[in-house]
């Protein structure tokens, strides 16, 4: 659990490698805010492709070997980075990057489900995504702390020297993250590696991912911006609810992972949890609760979008057919990048508006339809079990 924990939290600190340094790397060479939002699109457009073929490789090949590949594409993304002289380099970084974070749950998920014995299942997807959080909370302190002490090249090669500190530590524990390929029946419906693709069960848990993303990337890209217009806090106050969002939503997966070692209906603990987060948005889109109000909802809106974390991880096990873990995960999960990817298109256009409340509101409606469709995977599940 921990060295996949481990890995994980490298992985989320990854999406933040340039988002990081945006304002040193806009001063630098003259970019556009547009400029760095197609680097990010790069990133999660790469990721999200090679996301759905790296569970391929994952189920013919291992996990493991796959992990190491992936952390050596995370020091080369760093070490490009470091040197990089123009813009073009900086897109080589978003590319190296995405393929990095590609695999990430594939493999993790992988080597959970062969590794870790079925009772303590929810305490792995537990650790898995709250350390994943706290991977997205390092990167700023880490790389911003670094080049406010020197520069952002060498914010960049310590990253360099981070990752290949990672992909040592997994090296030498290498024989706790051996996964073995298991041979699938040829009548069951996944046998091909294509066959999963007809399972109904597997597109629901996709769109899950896709709407659920949504939500959280307006929270990532947008929260800090709303609380500023809609009750002039200060930028400072304003990000620091972002942190909290996130150190609650870890939280909240410690001990969502308890409540899914104990729950045999994982859905229903979505629907509650992540309904009550999709209430506590509306509540602070309404600007009802002033500045302080609201950024406490926010963050406790994290908490409870967190305590669905473990149990959603189960509910996508539940759904997969034995053999086909990582095409499914894969194929699954690449919904988070797709989510990602969109959401500033769409709730973008309310922000340029002025629609500030109006873009929270659209995120938790987006939120409580992800509900929906949990409910729904849990009902496919029943009716035709993996």
């Amino acid at each position: 659990m921990s060295l996949v924990g481990l890995a994980h939290a490298t992985s989320h600190f990854s999406h933040l490698l340039l988002p990081s340094l945006f304002v040193l790397l806009m001063a630098e060479f003259d970019l556009s805010f547009s400029q760095v939002g197609l680097l990010m699109t790069v990133f999660f457009v790469v990721s999200g492709i090679g996301q759905a073929s790296a569970g391929f490789v994952v189920d013919r090949l291992g996990a493991r070997p796959v992990l190491f590949a992936s952390m050596l594409l995370f020091a080369a993304a760093a070490g490009v980075a470091s040197v990089a002289d123009s813009y073009a380099g900086l897109v080589l970084v978003s590319v190296l990057a995405g393929l990095g974070n590609a695999s990430f749950h594939p493999v993790d998920f992988s080597i959970l489900n062969q590794r870790v014995s079925t009772p303590r299942l929810g305490h792995a997807f537990s650790v898995h995504g709250l350390t994943g959080n706290l991977g997205w909370a390092a990167a700023p302190v880490f790389l911003v702390g670094i080049a406010t002490l020197s520069d952002w090249r060498t914010a960049y090669q310590a990253a360099t020297v981070l990752y290949l500190c990672v992909l040592a530590v997994l090296l030498w524990q290498r024989e706790h993250l051996k996964t073995e390929v298991v041979l699938r029946s040829s009548d069951a419906p996944s046998s091909h590696d294509l066959g999963f693709l007809k399972l109904p069960v597997i597109w629901w848990c996709f769109a899950f991912f896709l709407l659920s993303t949504m939500t959280l990337a307006v929270v990532q890209t947008y929260s800090a911006s709303i609380l500023k217009a809609m009750h002039g806090v200060s930028l400072e106050a304003a990000t620091l609810t972002l942190t909290a969002y996130m150190l609650c939503g870890a939280l909240g997966m410690a001990v969502g992972g308890f409540v899914a070692a104990k729950s045999s209906r994982t859905e229903r603990v979505v629907g509650a949890s992540m309904g009550a987060g999709a209430l506590l948005m509306l509540l602070a889109a309404t600007g009802w609760l002033g500045g302080v109000g609201s950024m406490v909802v926010l963050a406790t809106t994290g908490f409870a979008v967190g305590i669905a974390g473990p149990s959603r991880d189960m509910m996508i096990r539940r759904a997969t057919p034995k053999g086909a873990t990582g095409r499914v995960y894969g194929t699954v999960y690449s919904g988070l990048d797709v989510g990602f990817a969109i959401s500033p298109l769409i709730f973008g256009v309310f922000m340029d508006r002025g629609w500030y409340g109006v873009t929270l509101a659209g995120a938790a409606l987006v939120l409580m339809l992800s509900v929906y469709v949990a409910l729904g995977v849990g009902r496919r599940i029943r009716a035709h079990p993996a």
